[in-house]
């Protein structure tokens, strides 16, 4: 008989490992939230655009491969990292640096919860584990 109930999905981290990848979200929350206050730089702002990144979630009425693709690309460092280093640049530099702070701010957010990267599989299948109410099952991401 094998044990499932000790074998993590592939491709998902699991025990200690897990545990750090969601305290480096958490820190990349902090430090994108106390950079964006040295900025000087309206809070609405801050408070309007935070959830921006989630309406990347409409990707997946086209379909979860389509949605996977849209969600990952809203949640990756190294789009708002692209953006710093493009805004380094530009006259305006101030207000692109800020909407890169921003959106690291919400992918720190997501990661410090447990909400990864995620896989065609399905939006529950993420690269941290599995999310909502079937987080327990051990269904394998593809």
């Amino acid at each position: 008989m094998t044990d499932t109930t000790t074998t993590p999905p592939a491709g998902a981290v699991t025990g200690g490992v897990r545990i750090l990848l969601r305290l480096e979200g958490l820190g990349l929350l902090v430090l994108a939230v106390m950079l964006y206050a040295s900025s000087g730089l309206p809070w609405l702002a801050f408070a309007i655009l935070f959830l921006t990144p989630d309406l990347s979630f409409l990707g997946y009425l086209v379909g979860p491969r389509a949605g996977a693709v849209i969600y990952n690309l809203a949640h990756d460092t190294l789009g708002p990292l692209l953006l710093v280093i493009g805004g380094y640049f530009l006259a305006a530099h101030s207000y692109v640096l800020a909407v890169a702070l921003i959106w690291l701010a919400h992918i720190g957010f997501d990661r410090a919860l447990g909400y990864g990267l995620k896989y065609s599989a399905g939006f529950s299948f993420t690269h941290l584990g599995r999310i909502g109410r079937n987080a327990h099952r051990e269904d394998r991401p593809s």
